[in-house]
C-alpha cells in the first residue's frame, strides 16, 4: 500500500468535529471540512471553496486579519494566535499558518477547540 502522507492530513481534517477552513495568502477558500460546510450552508457550503473570505468580513475583521498574517510573515516560530474566546458556548478560536516544506507562510486556518470537558469513559464504545 504506497498512500500519499497528504491522504492521512485530509482524513483527519475531514474527521475534526469543528470547522476547518483553510485559505490561501489572498483570501481565497482552498478546502473546508465536512463540520465546515454544514456549519455554513446557509453562506453556501462547499460551494464557498474558490471564493474569498474577504467577501464575509467588515473592514475591522479583515484588518485584523492582515495584522495577524504579517505576524505569522515575520518569523516561522509565530504559527497561531487565539482569536475569538466565544464564551456562550465555551469555545476558542485561533487563527493557525499553514506553511509549506520550506517553512514559507502559504495561507491560514482558523482552529476551533472547545473547553468543554469530555465526559465518556475512555474506549467505552468498543465492543
Amino acid at each position: 500500500m504506497n498512500t500519499d502522507i497528504s491522504d492521512f492530513f485530509v482524513s483527519y481534517a475531514e474527521t475534526e468535529d469543528f470547522p476547518l477552513v483553510m485559505c490561501d495568502l489572498d483570501y481565497r477558500i482552498v478546502y473546508l471540512n465536512p463540520a465546515a460546510v454544514s456549519a455554513y450552508d446557509s453562506y453556501g457550503g462547499n460551494d464557498l471553496v474558490g471564493r474569498s473570505l474577504s467577501v464575509f468580513m467588515d473592514e475591522e475583521a479583515k484588518s485584523k486579519v492582515d495584522m495577524v498574517i504579517e505576524w505569522f510573515k515575520e518569523d516561522r516560530e509565530h504559527n497561531c494566535l487565539l482569536a475569538i474566546q466565544d464564551n456562550r458556548s465555551d469555545k476558542d478560536i485561533y487563527m493557525c499558518a499553514l506553511r509549506n516544506g520550506n517553512g514559507e507562510l502559504i495561507g491560514f486556518c482558523s482552529r476551533h477547540r472547545s473547553r468543554i470537558k469530555d465526559t465518556a469513559e475512555p474506549y467505552t464504545t468498543i465492543d
